[in-house]
């Protein structure tokens, strides 16, 4: 292929994401005419490329003269979902979440009413270091991540999984009481992230946001696990956030 066909496809395939670009960004169909002015081709240039679309299902024509995005980006979208590792996706955050914090970050999931640790990153400034075992299990109440867990499903979820459980204590701070777990629920709702005040092991705390998926479902958790004396609550926030970059390459947007 020579340079100048070379610029001609690369010019072709840039036009084509303009004009998915449009009708990624409107609801209702849209007009040959609105394509046209919108991405600034020449109309005749806007229909030649959709024609193509169109014969290879990126692109329905619903009535002459009217597109809108084709089935085939569904069957794509499902595709990359079914491939994503959530592992793999959250790892390079975790790594710059440790590197600057200098703490044990967790990935958690949660499997009934226990959260599992399935990937962590350790190392840091301190000799003195939290290392969560992966594949390690814990029951909900006594985790921070376990927490914003109960906080997603709805006002019911505290009085129901304490029925279940019981709240059994694990140290002399965990919560085994309906109320204070329903408060400390209702606050993880509240602020996006939760806190494990020594309840699941004594002398460590933990601080834990959820992560989203395209489809708005919390997925999994990060939590910051540190000794009690390095733990500071402003860590919240920065979890949080790289709670919510994982989430954006998952592909969720908030309501």
């Amino acid at each position: 292929m020579s340079e100048t066909e070379s610029k001609s496809s690369i010019q072709v395939i840039d036009r084509m994401m303009k004009l998915l670009d449009e009708l990624a960004v409107h609801a209702e169909p849209m007009s040959l005419k609105q394509l046209a002015q919108l991405t600034s081709l020449h109309p005749s240039s806007a229909h030649r490329i959709l024609n193509v679309m169109v014969e290879k299902r990126m692109v329905d024509r619903i009535e002459p003269g009217t597109y809108q995005l084709g089935i085939k980006f569904l069957e794509l979208g499902n595709l990359v979902k079914s491939r994503i590792n959530i592992r793999q996706i959250a790892l390079p955050f975790m790594q710059s979440l440790n590197a600057e914090l200098g703490e044990t970050v967790n990935l958690i999931l949660r499997q009934g009413d226990e959260a599992v640790y399935v990937e962590r990153t350790t190392g840091g400034r301190s000799m003195m270091r939290v290392v969560q075992v992966i594949g390690a299990r814990a029951p909900l109440h006594i985790t921070a991540v376990g927490k914003i867990f109960l906080a997603e499903e709805g006002p019911n979820a505290c009085e129901t999984y304490a029925q279940r459980n019981g709240l059994p204590a694990y140290t002399e701070n965990s919560i085994t009481n309906i109320d204070d777990l329903c408060k400390a629920v209702q606050q993880a709702k509240k602020r996006g992230y939760a806190f494990d005040n020594e309840e699941a092991e004594k002398g460590v705390c933990c601080i834990g946001a959820g992560i989203h998926d395209s489809d708005r479902n919390l997925i999994a958790g990060l939590s910051v696990s540190a000794p009690t004396d390095r733990l500071d609550q402003a860590w919240a926030k920065k979890i949080k956030q790289t709670a919510d970059q994982i989430s954006k390459v998952l592909g969720y947007r908030p309501a």
